[in-house]
């Protein structure tokens, strides 16, 4: 718990971010699969998913401006903007550069978070991302459920599946909890771990209003954990 405690305390003050990487890569995730992406990542997260593949950014990253963030962004010449983690809401200056970037500069505007965070925070133009834990991460006690009384059509759910376990909790969560959600809701098998096609087989079975998620980033540059 201290562990996390100390994560927990990496966000900064009202106008810095600190972040991990900056980058152009090929979006590999959600509805906007394939799509050319501006990557803000930013350092630092209270959750330790068992699954998690961006364990390196938990900590360190460098101070930056909020302004100088978007700067960078702009920079890249791309309109479609992912700001991810780590966990991007641990830092309060976050909702004003999805604000900066949505709102002021008109880009379309992704946040992907953990779940464990107030998502309300975020202006209405930007989309967000809701990552929903399951018994597999290990993590599904530190969700904040309020969360799914917060999403908006335009948001996405995702979650991620390691077993029959889990899609069975999944299942029950978008049968119940999710049941008025107008939003995309994705389900992704724990890479390495889960077949995609046994994931998608149980799907059809149960004929599941939902999209097979596969991490196109890792089909492009397997092996790569930065900068994808």
């Amino acid at each position: 718990m201290a562990e996390l405690e100390r994560s927990e305390a990496v966000g900064t003050g009202p106008g810095t971010l600190r972040v991990a990487e900056i980058f152009a890569s090929i979006q590999g995730e959600g509805t906007r699969a394939g799509l050319p992406t501006a990557f803000v990542r930013v350092s630092g997260c209270a959750l330790r998913c068992r699954w998690c593949d961006t364990a390196w950014a938990f900590e360190g990253g460098e101070v930056m401006e909020v302004d100088e963030v978007a700067e960078a962004v702009l920079a890249t010449g791309l309109s479609h903007v992912c700001l991810t983690g780590g966990e991007p809401l641990l830092q309060p200056a976050l909702p004003r550069l999805a604000h900066r970037l949505a709102v002021l500069e008109g880009l379309d505007v992704v946040v992907e978070t953990g779940g464990d965070r107030d998502i309300s925070v975020l202006p209405p133009p930007v989309a967000r991302v809701l990552d929903v834990k399951l018994p597999g991460s290990g993590m599904m006690d530190r969700m904040d459920w309020a969360n799914l009384g917060r999403l908006r059509p335009g948001d996405e759910v995702k979650m991620v599946i390691a077993d029959r376990r889990d899609f069975e909790e999944a299942r029950r969560i978008l049968r119940e909890e999710l049941a008025g959600f107008r939003g995309e809701v994705l389900f992704a098998p724990v890479h390495g771990e889960l077949d995609p096609a046994e994931l998608a087989d149980w799907i059809l079975a149960d004929r599941l209003p939902v999209r097979l998620q596969l991490q196109l980033h890792k089909v492009i540059w397997p092996g790569r954990e930065r900068g994808v």
